[in-house]
């Protein structure tokens, strides 16, 4: 197995390298031992080849390495909300949303539970799993660890969050954001290469463009750029100032018309491509699936 259970017994899975046991504890992330999840649904709301006609298994885990104060899943990402759920079951439920007819796998905030999602994924895959597993991360990630998982992830779908490590620490609770996500998108990249649909495998780079430019979307645009055109581009323009950002003086209002057009022209201006992604009402769709069981 690339990732070994022992790693939580002294956790150093993402940046934060807190150490915790979490045989009898919790770290940063709120997680303790077992993996833990909110819900796993088939979501339309991904990007039009992940989602498919039917939807990506779109698995919701609690606990995340980042503290946005604006995150929309605070319930589960933040504040533990969720249930423990057994390596048998999880292997279980990813067989069941293949069966329901899912388009990819999609690990949303994987960080936390990698070593039993690779137990896991290594347990289903012996009983017929070959959905496109896909790692939907903040991009806050070590490279040593992104490096043990080679091999199981076909598609990395990647946040761009800030271009400054100060803003990253205001808003996310990181002190070195960039970073950080800068050297482990060169390495989701070097695993993968650019997204192609054809082949199901690739880097995506997702870029939520938020008020006043905290988000450095054209700093960020240039970066993918500049280490390869063909990676595809998600424009997101959904924010809302949830929780914390409510009152903030850069971010605590929706993003405008122009600031969207302005990210979306410098896109284009570097001739990259992708999608745009608009109102979240309009665009995200759910729909409940039975995946609970055992093997």
């Amino acid at each position: 197995m690339a990732l070994e259970l022992e790693v939580l017994n002294e956790c150093t899975l993402c940046p934060r390298m807190c150490k915790v046991d979490r045989r009898t504890d919790k770290g940063v992330c709120t997680v303790g031992y077992l993996p833990k999840l909110s819900n796993i649904v088939l979501h339309k709301g991904e990007e039009p080849p992940l989602s498919g006609e039917k939807g990506a298994a779109a698995v919701f885990f609690t606990g995340c390495q980042m503290k946005c104060i604006y995150c929309q899943n605070m319930g589960f990402s933040q504040r533990g909300v969720g249930f423990e759920i057994t390596v048998e079951e999880l292997a279980c439920a990813f067989l069941k949303v293949q069966e329901a007819g899912a388009t990819t796998l999609d690990l949303v905030t994987p960080t936390p539970h990698l070593p039993w999602i690779i137990k896991a994924l290594d347990m289903a895959k012996e009983r017929g799993f070959s959905l496109p597993v896909v790692y939907n991360t903040s991009s806050y990630e070590r490279v040593e660890i992104l490096r043990e998982i080679e091999g199981y992830i076909d598609i990395y779908l990647a946040d761009i969050r800030y271009t400054d490590n100060e803003y990253g620490k205001r808003y996310s609770k990181v002190p070195d954001y960039w970073d950080v996500a800068q050297q482990a998108i060169a390495e989701m990249y070097r695993q993968v290469g650019p997204f192609d649909e054809a082949r199901m495998k690739g880097l995506i780079i997702r870029i939520l463009v938020l008020p006043n430019n905290v988000s450095g979307h054209e700093k960020a645009l240039e970066f993918v750029a500049k280490l390869d055109k063909r990676i595809p581009v998600a424009l997101m323009s959904q924010y809302i100032p949830h929780f914390g950002a409510k009152n903030d003086p850069l971010i605590g209002r929706k993003i405008t018309k122009q600031e969207y057009e302005s990210a979306l022209d410098k896109l284009i201006e570097l001739d990259l491509d992708g999608w745009m992604q608009l109102d979240e009402k309009e665009r995200v769709t759910t729909a409940p699936v039975d995946w609970r069981c055992r093997l």
